[in-house]
C-alpha cells in the first residue's frame, strides 16, 4: 500500500497532466524541469490505486456499476439524477484509516516545508485510463483552490473522486464507447500558488485557431486561473515565435490587451472565493511583463520537447501557469498534450471563403476557421435545453461544462464573454464548429429565429452576418499540389490572416503591405505622434486614448507596427517576406488620426507625394525613420531575418540613392542578410533598369501601376476602364525589359499583381521571360501553381526536355 499517496517526485505521469498515472516518471520530469529552471509547485498525489481502494473499502464499486448499467445519456434528467446518486455515494464514504493517515502525513509535511501550520493547497484531479489511445479527459474533472486544513483537504479529495461521475463525464465515456470500469482518477495536491494576488492563465505551444506550430500562445488575466478558463474575462494575449526564441532572441511578436474586467480572489476572513471588479487602471495594463512572457514561453518549449521525446513525435502542449503575488515567482501548475490540432490529419487543408462581404452585425474573437449558417437560439441557462433544435446557432452569455449536450447540437456558438481559452472556445474546437466569443452583446443584438452566417474564416476577428451569406469550401491535399520551378509567393496585408496563410505551400511573401497595419493597428498619423504636444485638444485626446500605456508616443508607433510586421514574418519563417514600406497616397494618409494636419490637398495623389519621395523629404523623413526602426526591431530584436524591405514608387536613380542613404541613417544597410527591393511600376524604372540595379537587390513588378502609366489610363476611371489591360503589348514588353534588365545585373525579379492569376496567358508569358517569382493573393495560389507548372511543362516539352510529374 506504499503507492497510495506519493510525493510528486515518486509518482508516474499519464497522458493528461502533471499528477497521477503510471506511464512514465513524473519525478524525472519534475527534476528535469527544475534543472532547466521551470518551477513546479511541490505536492503529492493520491493515486488511482488509492481511489479504487477507497471505493472498495466503502463497498461502492458494485453499487456504482449497477447505477451505470442502465443509464440513458440521451435523457438529461435521468443522466443528472444517476450522476448525483453516484456522487453522493462517493462523497458520503469514509477514508480507510491507513489511507487517511498517509494523506494527512503528506499534508503536514507539505505545510511544514511551506513554513505554515496549515498550508493552502490546490486539489487537482486527473482521469487516468488504460488501453484507451487518444482519450482526452481534460477539463471534465474538478479542481478545488485555496483548500486549507486536514478536514477541508479530505473532503475536497472526495469531491475530486466524485467528479469522475459528473453528467458530462459519464456522457463522454458512454459516447466514446469507453468502459467506465477502465477509467479511474488520481488527485494531485499542490502547494497553492497565490495567483489571486497576481495573475494566471493558459499557454499553448501552437496557435489554437489555425494549428500553426511555430508560435506559443499565452493567455493571461488577473486572479485565479479558473475565472479565465471558464471564460468570464477576455484575457491578454501574447504570441512568441518558437524558432527564433530557441536561437536566443526576444521573439515576443504580438500582444493584445484584454479587458480583464473581473478576477477571482480569495477572501481569507470568510475562507471563500470571490469575484471582484478590476480597477480601470489595472485593466489598461498587461497582466504580465515582457520578461515574464518570454520566461513562460521558454518553459513551454522545454515541456513540449520533453513530451515530444516521450511520445516519439511532435507533441504540442496545453499548459496552465500561475504567478505568485507574494513571491513574484512564476509556476507551471499543469500540462497535457493538446488534443485538437494534434489529432487532425496532416497535409490536408480545408479552406473556407466568404464570397460576398456585407457589413457584419456583430464581431468578436474568432475560434476555428470555418463558416456556418443557422437560426439563432438565445439561451440563458442549460435548463432551457428543450427549446434548442439541432443545427441552430447557440447564443448565450457564457458556457460551462453543463452546456456541452446543447453545444453538440449547435452549428455554431456565439458568446458575450470569453477568450480563446474559454470553455466555449475549447469545446467548439473539439467539435469542429465555428465560435465567436467575447462579442460583448450577442444576447442583446441577436434574436431567436434570425438566420445568420457565422464566419471565423477571415482572420482573428469572428464576424456575424445577417441572413445566409454565400461561401465556398476548398480542400487541399498538399502532397498532390504541383511544384513549379518558379517561386509562387503570396500577397499578405492583414497580420490577422498570416498564420492561416502561412500553412499554405507558398514560397514566401512577395508583397507584405504595410498600409493595413497603419490603418488598423497604428491608426494615428506618425507626424501626429511626433508632434503630440502641438496637436489640437480634440485630436490629442484621441491619440491619448489609443496610446494609453505608452509614455513615449514614438514607442507606440514602433511597437504596434513591428508587431504587425513580425506576425507576418513569423508566419512564413524561414521563407522570405518582402515588406513594402508605406505606400499611402496623401489623401489616404489624411484619413489617419491627425493626418489632415500634415497632408497636402493634391489634385492627383496617384502621381503626387507618395513612395520614395516622402521618405527623404524634410517634411516626412522623421516619420519614415519610425518605419525603419520597426523593421530593425523585427530583424534584430526578434530575430526574424527572413524579412526584406521594398521601396515603392521610386521615380529616378537619384531618388533611389537618397532613400538608400536615409535607410542607412536609420540603421538598415544592404548586406549581412538584408536585401532591399524596389517596386518596378513607372516607365522610368523600365528604361533605366540598369541604373536602379546599382541600388537594389531585386525588383517586384507592380502590374497595376505599371499598366496605368504605360497606357496613360486612370485605373479608377470607369469611363476608360476598358483600356486598362495588363496584357497589352506595351505592358508585356515593359515586363520583359524589367526581367531581362534585372537578370543582366544579377538581380532577382518577381511580380506582385493579380494579373498572373486572372490571365493564364499573361502568367505563361512571364514564365517564358524567365521571371523568378509570382506573388498572388492566397485565394489564387492553387490556380496559379497549376498554371505556372503547366506552362513550365510546355516550355520543357517544346525544348525537348520533358520533366515527369512531381
Amino acid at each position: 500500500m506504499e503507492d497510495l499517496v506519493l510525493w510528486f517526485k515518486e509518482v508516474g505521469i499519464d497522458d493528461v497532466n502533471l499528477v497521477g498515472g503510471k506511464n512514465a516518471s513524473l519525478g524525472e520530469l519534475i527534476r528535469e524541469l527544475k534543472e532547466l529552471g521551470v518551477r513546479v509547485p511541490d505536492g503529492f498525489a493520491v493515486t488511482a490505486k488509492a481511489y479504487r481502494y477507497y471505493l472498495d473499502s466503502n463497498g461502492l464499486t458494485e453499487k456504482i456499476n449497477t447505477l451505470l448499467s442502465s443509464i440513458d445519456v440521451s435523457d438529461l434528467d435521468h443522466l443528472t439524477h444517476r450522476a448525483e446518486q453516484i456522487q453522493a455515494l462517493i462523497i458520503g464514504g469514509e477514508f480507510p484509516e491507513d489511507l487517511k493517515s498517509k494523506i494527512v502525513e503528506k499534508y503536514r509535511l507539505l505545510s511544514e516545508q511551506a513554513g505554515m501550520t496549515e498550508a493552502y493547497v490546490a486539489v487537482r484531479s486527473s482521469a487516468t485510463a488504460e488501453d484507451l489511445p487518444g482519450a482526452s479527459f481534460a477539463g471534465q474533472q474538478d479542481t478545488y483552490l485555496m483548500v486549507r486544513g486536514e478536514e477541508d483537504l479530505l473532503h475536497s479529495i472526495k469531491k475530486a473522486f466524485a467528479s469522475l461521475f459528473t453528467p458530462r463525464a459519464i456522457a463522454y465515456r458512454q459516447e466514446k464507447g469507453f468502459s467506465h470500469d477502465k477509467v479511474a482518477i488520481s488527485v494531485g495536491v499542490q502547494y497553492m500558488v497565490r495567483s489571486d494576488l497576481a495573475s494566471s492563465g493558459v499557454m499553448f505551444t501552437l496557435d489554437t485557431e489555425t494549428g500553426f506550430r511555430d508560435v506559443i500562445l499565452i493567455n493571461s488575466g488577473y486572479g485565479l486561473g479558473e475565472h479565465l478558463v471558464q471564460g468570464h474575462v477576455t484575457p491578454d494575449e501574447f504570441y512568441v515565435h518558437k524558432p527564433t526564441l530557441k536561437r536566443g532572441y526576444r521573439s515576443l511578436i504580438l500582444k493584445k490587451l484584454g479587458d480583464k474586467a473581473t478576477r477571482l480572489v480569495y477572501k481569507e476572513k470568510d475562507h471563500t472565493l470571490w469575484v471582484e471588479e478590476v480597477p480601470e487602471e489595472e485593466r489598461r495594463k498587461y497582466s504580465l511583463n515582457d520578461d515574464e512572457v518570454l520566461r513562460l514561453a521558454h518553459w513551454g518549449l522545454l515541456i513540449e520537447q520533453h513530451y515530444s521525446n516521450k511520445y516519439g513525435k511532435p507533441t504540442p502542449m496545453d499548459i496552465e501557469w500561475a504567478k505568485d503575488g507574494i513571491t513574484g515567482e512564476l509556476y507551471v501548475v499543469q500540462a497535457r498534450p493538446e488534443t485538437v490540432h494534434s489529432q487532425r490529419k496532416q497535409g490536408v487543408i480545408k479552406i473556407y471563403r466568404i464570397k460576398e462581404h456585407p457589413t457584419p452585425i456583430l464581431e468578436g474573437i474568432a475560434v476555428g476557421d470555418s463558416v456556418a449558417v443557422g437560426k439563432v437560439r438565445v439561451l440563458r441557462s442549460p435548463e432551457e435545453m428543450g427549446a434548442f433544435e439541432e443545427g441552430e446557432v447557440l447564443v448565450t452569455s457564457i458556457t460551462d461544462p453543463d452546456w456541452v449536450p446543447i453545444m453538440k447540437k449547435a452549428s455554431a456558438i456565439i458568446t458575450d464573454k470569453g477568450g480563446r481559452t474559454s470553455h466555449a472556445a475549447i469545446v467548439a474546437r473539439e467539435l469542429g464548429i465555428p465560435a465567436v466569443v467575447g462579442t460583448g452583446r450577442a444576447t442583446q443584438v441577436l434574436k431567436n429565429g434570425m438566420t445568420i452566417t457565422v464566419s471565423t474564416a477571415e482572420g482573428e476577428v469572428g464576424r456575424i452576418y445577417e441572413g445566409e451569406v454565400a461561401y465556398e469550401v476548398e480542400e487541399l491535399d498538399l502532397s498532390k499540389l504541383p511544384k513549379p520551378k518558379t517561386d509562387i509567393m503570396l500577397n499578405v496585408g492583414n497580420p490577422e490572416e498570416a498564420f492561416r496563410a502561412g500553412v499554405l505551400p507558398a514560397a514566401g511573401v512577395g508583397l507584405a503591405r504595410m498600409e493595413f497595419i497603419f490603418a488598423s493597428w497604428v491608426k494615428i498619423h506618425p507626424l501626429a505622434l511626433l508632434n503630440f504636444d502641438n496637436l489640437p485638444e480634440d485630436i490629442k485626446e484621441q491619440v491619448r486614448e489609443l496610446t494609453c500605456g505608452y509614455d513615449d508616443k514614438r514607442e507606440y508607433f514602433v511597437d504596434k507596427l513591428s508587431q504587425g510586421i513580425a506576425t507576418i514574418a513569423a508566419a512564413f519563417w524561414p521563407r522570405p517576406v518582402i515588406l513594402r514600406f508605406s505606400d499611402f497616397k496623401s489623401n489616404e494618409y489624411a484619413h489617419l488620426i491627425g493626418g489632415s494636419l500634415y497632408e497636402p490637398n493634391e489634385e492627383n495623389p496617384m502621381i503626387g507625394w507618395r513612395g520614395a519621395s516622402r521618405y527623404y523629404s524634410t517634411e516626412y523623413k522623421d516619420a519614415f525613420l519610425l518605419e525603419v526602426a520597426a523593421v530593425r526591431r523585427v530583424r534584430e530584436k526578434m530575430g526574424l531575418t527572413n524579412l526584406k524591405v521594398m521601396v515603392p514608387f521610386c521615380r529616378t536613380p537619384e531618388e533611389a540613392q537618397r532613400v538608400i542613404k536615409v535607410l542607412e541613417e536609420g540603421g538598415l544597410k544592404r548586406g549581412n542578410g538584408l536585401e532591399i527591393y524596389m517596386m518596378a511600376e513607372v516607365p522610368s524604372n523600365v528604361l533605366l533598369i540598369d541604373e536602379f540595379a546599382k541600388y537594389f537587390d531585386g525588383f517586384s513588378i507592380g502590374s497595376n501601376d505599371l499598366t496605368q502609366f504605360m497606357l496613360g489610363v486612370d485605373r479608377d476611371s470607369e469611363r476608360i476602364a476598358h483600356l486598362f489591360d495588363e496584357r497589352h503589348p506595351a505592358v508585356k514588353k515593359a515586363c520583359a525589359e524589367i526581367i531581362a534588365g534585372a537578370h543582366r545585373n544579377g538581380r532577382k525579379v518577381g511580380i506582385c499583381g493579380q494579373a498572373p492569376s486572372d490571365y493564364p496567358d499573361f502568367a505563361a508569358y512571364l514564365v517564358e521571360q524567365g521571371i523568378d517569382s509570382i506573388s498572388v493573393i492566397p485565394d489564387a495560389l492553387l490556380k496559379t501553381l497549376q498554371i505556372v507548372y503547366e506552362t513550365e511543362q510546355k516550355l520543357r516539352e517544346k525544348a525537348g526536355h520533358r520533366v515527369p510529374q512531381s
